[in-house]
């Protein structure tokens, strides 16, 4: 009797599979109508998420996020650079993000994959439009030396909501971020002052005596939400982001100031109330990853 019943099991659960892959939206819409989704989360509700700081020991600030399955490592390198003469008193960041092909199925060798492009512009309007870092403070000499921030992220696994888990990484490496001491060398130039590598020190004292931290403004954080007909379904995996009618990302900052609003394409939103609906499960959203942040960083302490 065991056995029959495990075949029939078996077979129930072939057939399920098969349903789901033949006719994907009559499936999702099958557990909408439950307000539930195939991995057991309501349709609001964000999956689990974690932050670990200092993922990368050469970087001089890093941090790997994960959002469910999605898995981004951010790194950010310093160097210091002559600044614009349009812009003598601040610094500079330069922020790139790569899909390398271990993280789809979708990314081929040797093709750089298209989102890649999408997610790195997004970044980049986030991070300098929300205000979260003063160029200022990333001037040394005006005029002659400033720094320049390396920002690169790496999705090591692309489940769905890329940008929201790209962006947590980039604050939370900016957050780790520990700006290098400066020294003025033989020639006179400004350069980071490195006591390792070569084993040589610099003869000049150091322009600043120890590392430096960022204070960082208004923080960004974003929801990325499908919308099919009257649901939304928040942070959505890859296949109910290929499967929904629209995606949208709302960006709100820490000052619960709306950031942007983006909609790639797709139709016109039916119904207004969805925008609304959107914004608050942004900001319940918020309120969870300043959380998330906020243990990451006591459990470095901890340490």
């Amino acid at each position: 009797m065991g056995l029959l019943d495990s075949s029939g099991d078996l077979s129930a659960e072939m057939e399920v599979d098969a349903f789901r892959r033949l006719f994907p939206l009559r499936y999702y819409e099958r557990h909408l109508a439950e307000s539930i989704r195939p991995d057991g989360r309501p349709l609001g509700r964000a999956r689990d998420t974690t932050v670990a700081l200092g993922a990368v020991s050469s970087a001089d600030g890093s941090a790997l996020a994960k959002i469910g399955s999605t898995t981004m490592l951010a790194a950010i390198k310093m160097e210091v650079m002559t600044p614009s003469a349009e812009s003598p008193d601040e610094g500079c960041i330069a922020i790139e993000f790569h899909m390398p092909p271990i993280c789809s199925p979708i990314v081929r060798p040797g093709r750089p994959a298209e989102a890649a492009v999408v997610v790195s512009k997004q970044l980049s309007d986030t991070i300098l439009s929300s205000g979260m870092i003063d160029l200022k403070e990333l001037a040394l000499v005006s005029g002659k030396a400033a720094w320049m921030a390396y920002l690169d992220i790496y999705c090591l696994d692309a489940d769905g909501a890329l940008f929201d888990a790209a962006l947590l990484s980039a604050v939370a490496a900016f957050s780790h971020l520990q700006i290098p001491v400066v020294s003025v060398n033989d020639k006179g130039k400004i350069v980071a002052f490195t006591e390792e590598g070569d084993g040589r020190k610099l003869e000049k004292e150091a322009v600043n005596k120890e590392k430096i931290k960022l204070t960082l403004g208004s923080i960004p954080f974003s929801l990325t939400c499908a919308l099919h007909k009257k649901y939304i379904l928040a942070d959505p995996t890859s296949e109910e982001e290929s499967i929904m009618e629209t995606l949208v990302t709302v960006v709100m900052d820490s000052s619960d100031r709306l950031v942007s609003f983006y909609k790639p394409g797709g139709p016109a939103l039916a119904y207004t109330s969805l925008v609304t609906d959107c914004v608050a499960l942004t900001r319940h959203r918020m309120k969870e990853l300043e959380k998330i942040l906020d243990e990451a960083f006591s459990g470095m302490e901890v340490d």
